[in-house]
């Protein structure tokens, strides 16, 4: 079998379990906001209560074969679950295909770093949806994971994973302090200067959590950058849409930061910020001339 064809294979895998994760999420979006245990009770028709059965569970194909609807009460079901799930897993092919590289990369420590880092994904991915919604960032997916995740770094350091995006168990510790502290300062600055609150709380927690994930340097130049452009831009979107000014939740664009970061970090890096590439390690220091 070609390599090409083993990949293939194993994407085709990754993004399986992408759509069951997804799946997931849907359950974390839907409960977080609420305080309502993730786990119990068995998901079930949020109009008639009925428990659903595995046939009603399968990611994305349910929803088309019911047509959008609940089995027993024909309630219509919102298109975003089948949205969720159908972005959870090209995402998760995205993330195997920046992590597993080739057929040299198909291990156990390559699967660990997926599974690592296509966990801070979900959690971005739940994160921002709630916050567009609810205007609110979970506890769950941003500062009660913040030791997970330094826990995954660590662990993937243990075992030896080296590839992008490892940074080592000190540089999760340092970025998550740091990524949280530049913002709560932010914000503290940002309501003293124009008296009401600009950067909520939520937000600075989320942050802590991408500096844990990607590490001090990185959460200030390729994550808290490029997310404060695409903040702005989404504003300037609106107001040319609605001819309003309005506050827009943050927390997606920190998401959105956070993955182009994860996917793409070390080619912006190079591109925009050849400093921070150089310290990375991603660029060849000049030759010194005689």
């Amino acid at each position: 079998m070609s390599d090409a064809a083993v990949m293939r294979i194993f994407g085709a895998f990754a993004v399986l379990v992408g759509l069951v994760i997804g799946s997931f999420l849907n359950v974390c979006i839907v409960r977080l906001p609420e305080d309502r245990s993730v786990v119990v009770p068995r998901s079930h028709c949020p109009k008639c209560g009925t428990t659903l059965a595995p046939t009603d569970l399968v990611p994305v194909l349910s929803w088309v074969w019911l047509r959008g609807r609940c089995r027993y009460c024909h309630t219509p079901i919102s298109a975003v679950y089948p949205l969720i799930e159908a972005l959870s897993g090209m995402l998760a092919w995205l993330v195997f295909r920046r992590i597993v590289t080739g057929p040299q990369d198909l291990d156990l420590t390559h699967a660990a770093a997926f599974a690592v880092y296509f966990g801070f994904v979900g959690l971005l991915v739940v994160a921002a949806y709630v916050d567009v919604r609810h205007w609110i960032i979970p506890d769950q997916t941003s500062l009660y994971a913040i030791p997970f995740a330094i826990a995954g770094v660590g662990f993937l350091q243990w075992i030896g994973y080296e590839d992008w995006p490892a940074i080592g168990w000190r540089a999760s510790v340092s970025g998550a302090l740091i990524g949280a502290s530049t913002l709560a300062t932010a914000s503290i600055v940002a309501r003293w200067v124009l008296r009401r609150e600009a950067l909520g709380w939520g937000d600075v927690k989320l942050m802590g959590l991408i500096g844990a994930f990607v590490g001090p340097i990185q959460v200030m130049f390729l994550v808290l950058l490029p997310a404060s452009l695409i903040g702005s831009v989404a504003s300037l979107a609106h107001l040319a849409a609605t001819r309003r000014r309005a506050y827009l939740p943050y927390g997606p664009s920190l998401a959105l930061g956070a993955v182009l970061y994860l996917l793409w970090g070390d080619l912006i890096a190079r591109t925009f910020f050849p400093g921070v590439a150089l310290w990375m390690g991603l660029l060849d220091p000049a030759p010194v001339l005689h």
